[in-house]
C-alpha cells in the first residue's frame, strides 16, 4: 500500500496485479509505504476503511482518495497458479506443482477451497458495506497504460517500471467446462473487473 499524502491519494495493494512493480517505482516518491505484515500490505478495502482511513482522515483533515487494480479473473488465477509451481512450495500445502489449472479453477470454485486454492477474492478485496465499490479509482490490469498515465498525471512524474515478484512462465488453458463453472459460481469476480476503467 502506497500514501501519497500531498496528493490525497491511497493505492492498494490487491495480490497479483503489478503492486509490488508498482511499490518499486513509487515507493520514493511515496509519503508512506506499508510494506510489512503481508496483511497489512494487501489490507483490503474494509480493512482500510475500519482501521486506516479514521487516521488519516484525523491527521491531514480529508479522506484520501482509493486507487486499486483488478485483473480479470482467469488471468489472476492463472497468475496465482503459475506463483504457486515455484520450487520452494514442493511439498507444501499451498503448491500446484501436481495440479492442472483445470483442477484449480474448480477447486477455487468451491465455498471452501482446498489451501493450494485459498487465494482470496478481488471482488471481497475491493468492495465495503453491502457491496459498495471502495475504490474511487479502479483500473483493470489489462488496460496498464491507463494505469500509469493517470499516476503519472496525478503525481506528476514520469514512471519506469521494471518487473518485480513475477509468475514463473507457463502456458495455461482453462477447459470450457471449468470456465463455465468458474463464471457461475463466482460472477461477482467479473462483475468487479467490468467496473475497471477501460
Amino acid at each position: 500500500m502506497l500514501v501519497f499524502w500531498k496528493e490525497n491519494l491511497v493505492l492498494l495493494a490487491v495480490p497479483k496485479t503489478g503492486s509490488t512493480a508498482l511499490e518499486g517505482a513509487l515507493a520514493p516518491r511515496a509519503s508512506m509505504v506499508l510494506r510489512d505484515p503481508p496483511h497489512l500490505k494487501h489490507a483490503p478495502c474494509y480493512r482500510y476503511k475500519r482501521f486506516l482511513r479514521p487516521f488519516f482522515v484525523q491527521a491531514g483533515g480529508q479522506t484520501p482518495e482509493l486507487m486499486a487494480i483488478v485483473r480479470n479473473p482467469i488471468d489472476w488465477l492463472g497468475s496465482w497458479y503459475r506463483y504457486r509451481t515455484r520450487d520452494d512450495l514442493i511439498g507444501h500445502e499451498n503448491s500446484t506443482r501436481n495440479v492442472s489449472f483445470d483442477e484449480f479453477v474448480l477447486e477455487y470454485c468451491k465455498g471452501s477451497p482446498a489451501p493450494f486454492a485459498n487465494v482470496g477474492s478481488q471482488n471481497k478485496f475491493l468492495r465495503i458495506n453491502d457491496g459498495e465499490l471502495g475504490a474511487e479509482h479502479l483500473f483493470q490490469y489489462e488496460q496498464w497504460d491507463k494505469v500509469i498515465s493517470y499516476l503519472q498525471d496525478r503525481l506528476d512524474i514520469v514512471i519506469t517500471l521494471k518487473q518485480k515478484n513475477v509468475s514463473p512462465k507457463m502456458e495455461l488453458t482453462l477447459s470450457p467446462a471449468a470456465e463455465a463453472k468458474l463464471r457461475n459460481k463466482r460472477a461477482a469476480e467479473f462483475a468487479v473487473w467490468e467496473l475497471g476503467r477501460r
